[in-house]
């Protein structure tokens, strides 16, 4: 990448699953409302038509009245052709489809396990990233070859597994994993604030805070407000709202309340270990052993999260589908609000366009003291001009070290139990993850072996000689999407 002194506009994006009808739209918004960035993004989705669409749709975000910046949306037609002369790579993917997701979720539920998003821990999270790891394989091999000095940014789930794929491939490769949770337990801070001193509206941005931990079971042993230390009004709310929970984010309609969250996992693990829980319940439940928030949907309607089906994203899609087709036809105008992500935040740090701090996932290099190294872990970190620069969070607390630690651990497992396509190392992991307590290994097995089979086209030909299948297809290639 070009040093930067004034207004970037030549900046090359890669945009790999460019097709997305979410977290793309989003992307093209921030872009389009920072006047300090332009350049062309290069779209890029094993769904052509998909990034088609997007590519209108960002063309036309860019030529909106409150556009600030003109950036130009092309398509690539591959791998490939999208990196070249990229100076960032953007990764945002769907691994599969729903009908695999739909095992991922539901497949466990006859075993008697529940999750409530099953996409980064417990059955649901290792089957997604045996399928994702092969196409990270690919991805990492492609920026390697023909971009090794761009920046990347993760935003696929696993998002532990994902990254440590990337940097297993390519170890110089400059690639940090993004996640909004963190942002999400700031404002319920920010909130906290203004139901108990009457401070309205406080930016999540001033809430200063430690983060520690790995993606979505991420904590804060710290946070501050102007100097104001905010755990004793933390314990005090969780004293106040612990039994009813505390509701800041209420849905609007039947389809996006499987989102609503009360906090009441979060204020029992702060009884539980001190620390303050940095995710979104959904998020932190899977975590730990299934008997405390996700026995049975009883239980979990008590705690007052939701299971979130995979029909519910179904449902999100047609109208997600919908709204694309009207953004493309011009029965619909572009939203021009901020997505509240920071990707483009970070890369205009990156460019010498002002310094940030934030909470991304990188490997291990001792920013957590107590955690391995190389173990792909979420902290604070600095980005500046050509540099990413780790915090140093500390370590974990000896009562929580174990549990976060096992998750640690068992990611490395599940990588590379991905990457030989070995069903005993894989099946390994899934008996140590705290969802499986009570579950023999007869019934892991044929758990895991049914759940393999439903997402074998996204496998590669490996798993089918290992695991004597002779029906599989016998794939020497990795599918993307």
């Amino acid at each position: 990448m070009k040093p930067v002194d004034e207004k970037p506009l030549d900046l090359r994006v890669a945009y790999i699953g460019g097709g997305s009808r979410g977290w793309a739209w989003g992307f093209m918004q921030d872009l389009a409302m920072d006047a300090e960035l332009d350049g062309v993004v290069s779209l890029y989705d094993i769904d052509a038509a998909a990034a088609e669409k997007n590519r209108i749709i960002g063309n036309k975000i860019s030529a909106h009245p409150r556009a600030v910046a003109r950036w130009k949306y092309e398509v690539a037609g591959t791998l490939e052709d999208a990196l070249t002369d990229a100076d960032i790579v953007v990764i945002s993917i769907l691994p599969g489809t729903f009908a695999e997701m739909r095992s991922d979720v539901h497949t466990p539920e006859k075993y008697g396990i529940w999750q409530s998003v099953g996409d980064t821990t417990g059955p649901g999270g290792l089957v997604r990233a045996m399928r994702t790891v092969p196409m990270y394989v690919k991805i990492a091999e492609a920026i390697r070859d023909i971009a090794p000095r761009a920046w990347v940014i993760n935003y696929t789930n696993p998002m532990s597994v994902c990254m440590a794929a990337l940097y297993e491939v390519f170890p110089d490769i400059r690639a940090f994993g993004c996640c909004h949770e963190v942002f999400g337990t700031q404002e319920l801070l920010s909130d906290i604030l203004d139901n108990l001193w009457g401070v309205e509206r406080v930016p999540r941005q001033e809430i200063q805070v430690n983060v520690l931990g790995v993606n979505h079971f991420t904590w804060f042993d710290s946070a501050s407000y102007r100097d104001v230390d905010l755990f004793p009004l933390y314990e005090f709310f969780v004293k106040k709202y612990y039994d009813e929970g505390y509701e800041n984010t209420p849905y609007e309609n039947e389809l996006n309340r499987h989102f609503t969250c009360f906090h009441r996992v979060k204020f029992d693990l702060f009884r539980r270990y001190g620390l303050i829980a940095a995710a979104g319940d959904r998020h932190l439940a899977e975590f730990v052993p299934a008997p405390w928030y996700l026995k049975d949907p009883e239980t979990v309607a008590a705690w007052k999260f939701a299971l979130t089906p995979v029909s519910w994203r179904e449902e999100d899609l047609k109208k997600r589908l919908a709204r694309s087709d009207a953004l493309v036809s011009g029965r619909r105008s572009p939203q021009m609000e901020p997505s509240g992500e920071e990707g483009h935040l970070l890369i205009k740090a990156l460019l010498g366009l002002g310094d940030i701090i934030s909470n991304v996932n990188l490997p291990n290099r001792g920013q957590i003291s107590n955690l391995p190294l190389g173990a792909i872990v979420e902290t604070n970190a600095l980005f500046r001009r050509g540099h990413i620069l780790p915090v140093n969070a500390g370590s974990i607390p000896d009562n929580l070290l174990p549990l976060i630690s096992r998750h640690a651990h068992s990611q490395r497992n599940i990588l590379h139990a991905a990457l030989n396509c070995d069903f005993s190392l894989a099946l390994s992991a899934l008996m140590d993850d705290p969802l499986m307590a009570g579950i023999t290994i007869d019934a892991a097995a044929e758990m895991l072996r049914t759940m393999l089979e439903n997402t074998k086209d996204y496998l590669p030909g490996k798993w089918r000689t290992k695991m004597l299948m002779p029906n599989w297809p016998d794939r020497q290639f990795y599918r993307q999407t």
